[in-house]
């Protein structure tokens, strides 16, 4: 008889700076899956649900997903929408019994009124199914690791790669162990370590740097100490004032994990030592539109990455100061991606495509702090529904919606004006639209370290850029009540 697995994803890395909170709409306009519509969407993906499927057709389980959900980083979701959620895959458990569980989480979503999401869920999931049903969760490499979620999954498996190219291998990684936990080869139980680091690791590059150096540090130790399964190190998400927000080791072993607790204060060590060691420059706008008028010898684009508005970090994705300095720059040749303003989208619908537009655009979510908007004429250039399929290395083969979307022209610069906050880290944002970033002189992003994966490639350099968005590097902007202290960098060095 076929074991019967719950599968399910809920997936958000909250930005608790943010005003804007998280709405099920935002979920519903990424990505948002019922029942048998999970299947159709992930199957042959190389993703963490694509390996759901795959690992259920290599065992022969029979799999029961209710749900499959993720939205851009942002604010906290709303309790009613949490409780929509969770509520889905608790509901599942009455088709039970269930053999094991397996689930994509992201590991730093905070919602109104639970700092440590993941931790509830699989806590009410506990109370449902019991405590000897095998947990296996993949958590992203940016997870807040907490001890709920550690004590209450029998198997974490984190990300390895940033940008984020081995979600597949992650899930097929934690359905392998889940299996042998079943079979009863093994009797996983995991536990999490952290010190008194907010900001380390480099953010979790893996390009180089102390999170590669961890990692193989990790492999190794792993190799020395049989009945380790696996080591999840986290860089941690430092934009949520949380207890658990920074860096951790996550280890799951054969029986009790805390006879490895010399080998998470090892890593730990690592993570202490390499706390200031950050693998990029940071540009300032004067600096990047003097490269940017140098023009292209080679003929491959200067990417601009707007790295403090990066929706992938919670930024509202909405600033304009980078793409206003592209156009006073009278840069050629140049693109823009993107700026989320749906009233600014339908007054380019509006007018059509090839009609000349005086609008108001981005900056308005949080004009205060991140204003003022742009007024800018331009000629509106082409209209579409904003939908995709990413073809780069992350995420191949998922359908993406930007909604209504405007190709909108200013001087040499096109801009991608959207209906949602997208971060920008796949070629098709801007093919889709019929603009050809190999072709362009200069192309701006909203990212932080994602978009190396497709950009980089056809880059003649990389520079990222500090427009000073809601996801800057000077973490003193910002004011933390919850966080453990004291903590670097707010108050040692």
């Amino acid at each position: 008889m076929a074991r019967k697995i719950l599968s399910a994803e809920v997936s958000h890395e909250t930005n608790t700076f943010s005003v804007l909170p998280t709405t099920l709409a935002l979920y519903k306009a990424r990505r948002y899956y019922r029942g048998e519509e999970i299947a159709k969407a992930f199957s042959g993906t190389k993703t963490e649900m694509g390996a759901h499927l795959d690992a259920a057709k290599k065992y022969g389980w029979e799999l029961v997903q209710p749900i499959a959900a993720a939205a851009t980083p942002g604010g906290k979701t709303p309790a009613e929408d949490w409780a929509h959620l969770s509520g889905a895959v608790l509901e599942a458990c009455q088709e039970g019994p269930f053999d094991g569980v397996l689930l994509s989480l992201h590991g730093a979503m905070v919602t109104e009124d639970q700092d440590d999401a993941e931790g509830d869920l699989l806590r009410r999931l506990r109370e449902k199914l019991g405590p000897e049903i095998p947990i296996a969760i993949t958590l992203d490499i940016h997870a807040n690791v907490s001890n709920a979620m550690a004590r209450l999954a029998n198997i974490v498996i984190a990300y390895r790669t940033y940008p984020h190219i081995d979600q597949y291998e992650r899930a097929m990684e934690a359905a392998d162990l889940l299996q042998r936990a079943m079979n009863g080869e093994i009797r996983p139980r995991s536990l999490v370590w952290q010190g008194p680091v907010l900001e380390g690791l480099d953010y979790g590059r893996t390009q180089g740097g102390p999170m590669s150096k961890i990692l193989v540090h990790a492999d190794q130790l792993r190799q020395k100490s049989p009945g380790i399964l696996a080591i999840a190190i986290c860089a941690g998400f430092v934009w949520a004032d949380i207890p658990n927000a920074g860096p951790s080791v996550t280890i799951s072993a054969h029986g009790d994990p805390s006879q490895f607790k010399g080998v998470a204060e090892e890593l730990l060590k690592d993570v202490w030592e390499t706390r200031r060691e950050i693998t990029v420059p940071l540009y300032t706008l004067k600096e990047a539109m003097a490269e940017a008028g140098k023009g292209s010898k080679d003929g491959r684009p200067l990417i601009l990455a707007d790295f403090t508005d990066n929706p992938g970090s919670g930024g509202y994705g909405d600033s304009v100061r980078l793409l206003e300095a592209m156009i006073q720059a009278d840069l050629k040749k140049a693109a823009f991606g993107c700026v989320p303003d749906p009233e600014a989208v339908q007054k380019c619908i509006a007018a059509g495509v090839g009609q000349e537009v005086e609008i108001t655009l981005g900056a308005k979510i949080d004009p205060k702090t991140y204003g003022p908007s742009l007024k800018i004429r331009g000629t509106v250039e082409h209209v579409s529904d904003g939908k995709f399929i990413a073809r780069g290395p992350m995420s191949k083969g998922v359908q993406f919606s930007m909604g209504p979307t405007a190709v909108l022209r200013s001087g040499g610069v096109q801009a991608l004006v959207t209906t949602h906050n997208i971060q920008v880290y796949d070629l098709q944002v801007f093919l889709s639209q019929k603009i050809d970033p190999r072709a362009c002189s200069a192309v701006a992003v909203k990212s932080w370290h994602h978009f190396r994966a497709a950009f980089e490639p056809i880059s003649r350099k990389v520079m990222l850029v500090d427009s000073g968005g809601l996801a800057s590097r000077d973490l003193k902007r910002f004011t933390y009540h919850k966080i453990r202290r004291p903590i670097y960098p707010l108050d040692m060095e």
